[in-house]
């Protein structure tokens, strides 16, 4: 995106654009305005320390995840115009595989419950990652041929599809080549330990005991897994950020641009196409192991079609095209939207003293009738998910209206790794200045 594109650029002054143009300053400056601001709310709350540190790792993990997310479907859409609604079903492949794998085998489980094939963890989530790759390699392989809108409606499909497989009762316990495994079915199953929370239940006990006494033990272990999460995060962005620049990513670009005419040019698109999907599968699956995963439950309530939405609006807030504008999207959302009602709730239960009930919206209006206007702020209160629907919405009528492309849209990007538009402006300047001279 270029300076004069960028909305934030354009008010800052002139000697601090240059900085601007950084995507670490843009993703820095974002992140710590988001903090700042639940710091402020931390402290209007009361909160100490530890209940400050607990607010910003709880914020932090989920913009690493939402941002990971982000990152998979900007692959598909942004670089290679394929239109993935089914973001939570590869999730799902790749946790539930995960944990098939690591539960202890029949009759080696201690507690009785669904047993497994006993793997070592690593060896699970590698087998994780390529089950979510293959199960991609099925939903695309009979669908890419369908514009976009079609495709979306069958990844949708194909993510309710696993959704209801792993809730069904037949696959619940089943024994398959004599190994005894199951999905747990309705009634979900517990997933592995988590490494760095074992490591600091043994090993790193003593680090835990020597912060005890300024902040809460499990906080050293929770913001541990935090930073490692960001490690990862960085080593995705990495990743992409090679796949686009490669040779391979500038025909996706092209594919996404005009697939005719990149057909016309000898490549085949349809397995180019097939291989993006894969790969950012493959990593949907892994962000399904780390994240769900790592909570030690699953169920298949876990994966309902709103997680897919909710990163599809990461996106379309920081813009197509955009590694830089999925990360900041993913802040923005998560900081705003998702975390947000909840933090305005308990500001105004704390500040504002609210009597009487409602229930329901009738009677919340009738409150207000009569000019009280607790009513409406009591049913808001106790509707914060629908609140968070709402600013969602209001959001995208805001986007859509003002920045279509999102904050950093990106998505006319040149294909080529020669810029013709700027050799033709080079040219036009160096013949106008020739015909001056004569």
């Amino acid at each position: 995106m270029s300076v004069q594109d960028d909305p934030i650029a354009n008010r800052l002054p002139d000697s601090l654009v240059g900085y601007w143009e950084s995507d670490l300053v843009k993703i820095g400056a974002t992140l710590a305005a988001v903090y700042l601001l639940y710091l402020i709310a931390g402290l209007l709350l009361g909160y100490g320390l530890s209940g400050q540190l607990n607010s910003l790792r709880r914020l932090t993990f989920l913009i690493v995840l939402y941002s990971i997310g982000a990152l998979v479907v900007n692959l598909h859409w942004g670089y290679s115009g394929l239109f993935n609604i089914g973001v939570v079903g590869f999730m799902a492949v790749g946790v539930y595989t995960t944990t098939i794998l690591t539960r202890p085998v029949a009759g080696q489980n201690p507690t009785g419950t669904l047993s497994g094939l006993g793997l070592p963890l690593p060896v699970a989530i590698v087998g994780g990652v390529l089950a979510a790759a293959l199960v991609g390699y099925i939903a695309a392989l009979p669908s890419l041929r369908l514009r976009d809108d079609y495709f979306a409606i069958v990844t949708l499909a194909f993510a309710e599809i696993i959704r209801i497989a792993v809730k069904a009762s037949e696959l619940q316990e089943f024994t398959i080549f004599g190994a005894t495994i199951g999905t747990g079915g309705g009634r979900g199953i517990r997933t592995y330990p988590n490494p760095i929370n074992q490591f600091f239940e043994g090993t790193g006990a003593p680090i835990v005991d020597a912060v005890s006494s300024t902040i809460d033990g499990p906080l050293v272990s929770g913001w541990t897994f935090v930073l490692t999460l960001t490690l990862v995060l960085v080593c995705v962005l990495w990743l992409i950020i090679r796949i686009v620049e490669s040779p391979f990513g500038r025909v996706l670009k092209g594919i996404r641009d005009d697939e005719e005419a990149t057909t016309a040019l000898g490549k085949n698109t349809g397995s180019l196409k097939i291989r993006s999907f894969m790969i950012g599968c493959g990593i949907l699956g892994f962000l399904g192991i780390i994240w769900q995963g790592s909570q030690g439950y699953i169920s298949p309530g876990l994966f309902v079609p709103q997680l897919t939405f909710f990163i599809w609006i990461a996106v379309i807030i920081g813009g197509a095209g955009s590694n830089t504008g999925s990360i900041i999207g993913s802040i923005l959302f998560v900081g705003t939207i998702y975390l947000g009602p909840g933090y305005v709730r308990r500001l105004i239960e704390k500040f504002i003293s609210l009597s009487g009930q409602a229930t329901n919206f009738p009677d919340a209006l009738g409150m207000l009738a009569g000019g009280d206007v607790s009513g409406i702020l009591l049913y808001t209160l106790d509707q914060t998910s629908a609140l968070r629907v709402i600013l969602t919405g209001i959001l995208l009528i805001w986007l859509l209206k003002r920045r279509p492309d999102g904050l950093f849209g990106n998505r006319r990007e040149m294909a080529s790794s020669i810029d013709i538009e700027s050799r033709v402006r080079d040219r036009q300047s160096s013949d106008a200045t020739d015909g001056g001279r004569e």
